[in-house]
């Protein structure tokens, strides 16, 4: 075998079931060994949006991802999506062909790529080692759940490797000794009123946090990310932060403890801080020592994994169930004003436009509640976000960590390979679905009984309401485009929706065989920013 071969064929080994990317002369013998080992490959349109796909595709299955690029242009054309899974501690392994000749036209320097994005770099330094360094490579994206460019130098990916030579495991690091959780425990065995608030790093730990929630008396919220995770929780206040509702955001703001379980209470969780009362105590639970108080001081810090600190401090209570914030008033207030559709709100509608709380609202009702929805960054970005329901953490897929427009596609398509048990649901501005149409077609080569919702506005939104006092938009305002005919030249079904009467086609289509996917044309009503968004820019 030569080093690509081997480095494909032993990545299959070591578990990497779906990998993305689009294929050239440096990196085809490698994708195609990993496909001989027993991984599907899907081939995107652009590398940008195989990263992403790869991100999302992470995060919904708990596996380790690949993306495959060329060299040089390849991982440039993909890095943006790199940084998003960086940012997003995603464990994704990119298999980026490598020229390593100044003089080649596809030389770049790929490791100080990787690393200014917050991507870890290794190489493949020859063929003694490469093996190896495959599973070295492997084991840093699974056991540090960290996105790993893995150079494949082009001389070194066709020198011979042994026949006979095994890819073995690097061995899983030693698990850390048991978190101090006393001082933790402590706190909130005199609060009155906490709240739990968990985010990506907890996402694995609900049954630990619902039953510490039930020893203190706390609500449960998530941020933005891990939405979902406390569904059917009648104390669960859904997302806190700029997407809160207005009873989750009082109810978190009279809090006198608030507890961050991996999560960064970054200004998106606690509104710039707002959120948190002038009395209230923070503590933070994070594997990263680093990340304790880097957003905002924090009264107690623990340093350890969210599910077991959660353990500990429930055994550190003693099994008691605190009444804390529970009463039958906050339940029975939480059942009946919580949900953002339950809030009243003047309909925009109108002159061929429709309001796009009205939009989402009739789609939560029209479209299957096992869904997994993924959304594109904008104005319109917290009416999807809040306004359709989702079954669990696994029902919301949301690569938001860099702010990047144009990923909300890719996002869903990823989401929709690891859940094939759920209808997918992608919610884009008209911005985003413009900049990601290429992936139209793979959306339907792949067969995928997609939504695609277009939040149409003619316009990148967030920047049309953040220079609203009189500056010139002709830079961020655009010509009507017909997205409909554009997803009904890849094959969609696709429909122009202008009032909720227009509806009834995306009806017809959930009740059909769903055989093409759908896009959904929506002339959204946008005469003000979206609430989250005057929020966010009270911070700017």
């Amino acid at each position: 075998m030569r080093v690509a071969e081997a480095a494909g064929r032993a990545l299959a080994r070591l578990g990497v079931r779906q990998a993305f990317g689009v294929v050239g002369s440096g990196n085809f013998h490698v994708t195609n060994a990993l496909v001989d080992g027993g991984a599907r490959f899907v081939a995107a349109r652009h590398e940008g949006g195989a990263a992403t796909m790869a991100d999302a595709y992470a995060r919904m299955s708990g596996e380790v991802a690949a993306l495959t690029v060329h060299q040089g242009c390849g991982l440039t054309n993909a890095l943006t999506g790199i940084a998003e899974a960086a940012k997003s501690r995603t464990p994704l392994l990119v298999l980026a062909a490598e020229a390593t000749v100044p003089g080649s036209n596809f030389f770049v320097d790929q490791p100080a790529l990787a690393a200014a994005v917050g991507a870890t770099s290794v190489r493949v330094a020859s063929a003694e080692t490469a093996l190896d360094d495959v599973a070295r490579a492997y084991a840093l994206a699974r056991h540090d759940r960290r996105t790993v460019v893995l150079n494949l130098p082009l001389d070194v990916q066709g020198l011979p490797v042994d026949d006979g030579a095994h890819v073995w495991p690097a061995a899983a690091p030693p698990p850390p000794p048991p978190p101090d959780a006393s001082e933790l425990a402590a706190l909130l065995a005199t609060a009155r009123r906490p709240v739990l608030i968990a985010g990506r790093g907890a996402r694995h730990a609900r049954a630990e946090l619902l039953e510490l929630a039930d020893a203190c008396g706390a609500l449960v919220a998530t941020s933005a990310v891990a939405r979902g995770l406390f569904h059917g929780s009648p104390w669960s206040l859904d997302v806190s932060g700029g997407f809160a509702s207005p009873l989750a955001a009082s109810l978190i703001s009279d809090a006198d403890v608030v507890v961050g379980f991996g999560s960064a209470l970054n200004m998106w969780t606690l509104r710039h801080g707002r959120l948190i009362g002038p009395g209230a105590r923070v503590a933070q639970v994070d594997v990263e020592d680093g990340a304790i108080g880097r957003h905002r001081p924090v009264d107690v810090g623990v340093v350890g994994d969210s599910a077991q600190v959660a353990r500990a401090v429930t055994a550190a209570l003693h099994g008691r169930h605190g009444i804390g914030y529970r009463s039958d008033d906050v339940r029975d207030r939480i059942a009946r004003e919580l949900r953002w559709r339950d809030v009243a709100y003047d309909d925009w509608g109108g002159d061929g436009r429709i309001d796009p709380r009205t939009l989402t609202i009739a789609l939560d009702d029209l479209l299957p509640a096992g869904r997994v929805v993924a959304v594109d960054s904008g104005n319109f970005m917290g009416y999807p976000s809040m306004f359709l329901s989702v079954p669990d953490e696994f029902g919301f897929c949301f690569t938001q960590a860099f702010q990047s427009i144009g990923l909300g596609l890719a996002t869903a398509i990823g989401a929709a390979l690891a859940r094939p048990d759920r209808l997918p649901v992608a919610a884009l501005g008209d911005g985003g679905a413009l900049m990601a149409a290429a992936e139209l077609d793979t959306v339907r080569r792949l067969g995928l009984p997609m939504v695609v919702v277009v939040y149409n506005d003619d316009a990148y939104g967030a920047e049309v309401h953040h220079f609203a006092g009189g500056e010139p938009l002709g830079t961020v305002t655009f010509p009507d485009t017909d997205i409909a005919a554009v997803g009904a030249g890849y094959g969609f079904d696709a429909v122009t929706v202008r009032s909720p009467v227009d509806l009834d086609s995306v009806r017809h289509w959930v009740d059909g065989d769903r055989s093409r996917p759908l896009l959904v044309d929506a002339k959204v009503a946008a005469p003000h920013g979206s609430w989250w968004l005057e929020e966010a820019f009270r911070g700017h």
